[in-house]
């Protein structure tokens, strides 16, 4: 494992700011889409999103991450072909998540409210309805519009990395050795640069790797191993390894040879989390709260000892 030192610092929101790197933030996930890999359809209705979001502030959520437009393996997110649009337009993106935004502020008014998309205007919609972080998975790269939408609203922003769409994941070439980190790492640069020349401060800005986006199952591991060498960037990083299908993959040996299914990788998850945190991130989204915070708080401990240690 690459050491690093945990430092404290803060992440400016819109209203507030998050202190990071005391102990690990979870970021709870809440899906509002009819086919979502992990739970497509659980909470499509805004009710039963609603009543899923505060159950996991209930359950120690710090902050939720709300979404409306699949992004899984296949899906057609993002500028597709030609130019034509998303399957999903904004119109229907916004029916599907303003509510539940609203929704879950007016029973608590002082949730973290992120909302997961990479569409400007959906962005603008989702601020005015009380969201504090933006979270883009294309890193500003789909929608021209979308850093000077953040920089006018003074928001969180999260940019992650997206290798191609999710339509061309299956195609894209494999990366070998450190590829992988090098393109994350020069793709987050590249993100940053544009949210700097929009004036977006950097201490409203977080990174993300993107797990799953674009890497292959292999390459997440890889990743996962050098991926305290991002925090050389500047700013802290949250990591989404919730359920993904990297894990799946490497637990088909004790599964008759075929990839655990969905429900059958939270304890692989849970075990990414705390290499995770291990390996630099600040903040983890997941599916499942409670058992994320028990992770969390053991591998914060690991840390607190380790940096006690290199202090005498």
């Amino acid at each position: 494992m690459e050491d690093f030192e945990r430092t404290v610092t803060t992440w400016q929101l819109r209203a507030r700011a998050l202190e990071l790197g005391r102990r690990t933030l979870v970021m709870g996930i809440v899906n509002v889409t009819p086919d979502s890999f992990s739970d497509g359809g659980q909470f499509f209705d805004s009710k039963a999103a609603i009543a899923h979001g505060l159950q996991l502030l209930d359950e120690g959520a710090d902050l939720l991450d709300l979404g409306a437009e699949s992004t899984r393996p296949g899906s057609q997110a993002g500028p597709q072909a030609g130019g034509a649009a998303p399957l999903i337009g904004a119109d229907e993106e916004q029916a599907r998540l303003l509510p539940v935004v609203e929704g879950i502020l007016r029973a608590r008014p002082d949730a973290v409210i992120s909302v997961d998309t990479y569409k400007a205007t959906t962005a603008r919609a989702a601020i005015a309805a009380g969201a504090e972080i933006i979270n883009d998975v294309s890193g500003f790269l789909w929608d021209a519009e979308m850093a000077s939408v953040c920089a006018a609203a003074g928001c969180g922003v999260v940019l992650m990395h997206t290798r191609g769409r999710p339509e061309e994941w299956r195609e894209l070439p494999r990366l070998n050795g450190d590829a992988v980190l090098v393109l994350v790492r020069d793709g987050l640069a590249a993100s940053l640069k544009i949210a700097m020349a929009a004036k977006i401060s950097a201490e409203a800005i977080v990174f993300d790797p993107g797990y799953g986006f674009g890497k292959r199952n292999e390459e997440n591991f890889s990743l996962l191993a050098r991926q305290a060498d991002l925090l050389e960037l500047g700013r802290p990083l949250l990591v989404g390894v919730s359920r993904k299908s990297f894990l799946g993959r490497a637990l088909a040996d004790l599964n008759g040879g075929k990839d655990a299914p969905v429900d059958g990788r939270e304890t692989a998850g849970l075990a990414a989390l705390v290499a995770a945190i291990l390996h630099g991130a600040s903040i983890v989204r997941v599916h499942k709260v409670r058992p994320a915070l028990e992770a969390a708080r053991i591998a914060d401990a690991v840390l607190a000892a380790s940096a006690s240690s290199a202090a005498r």
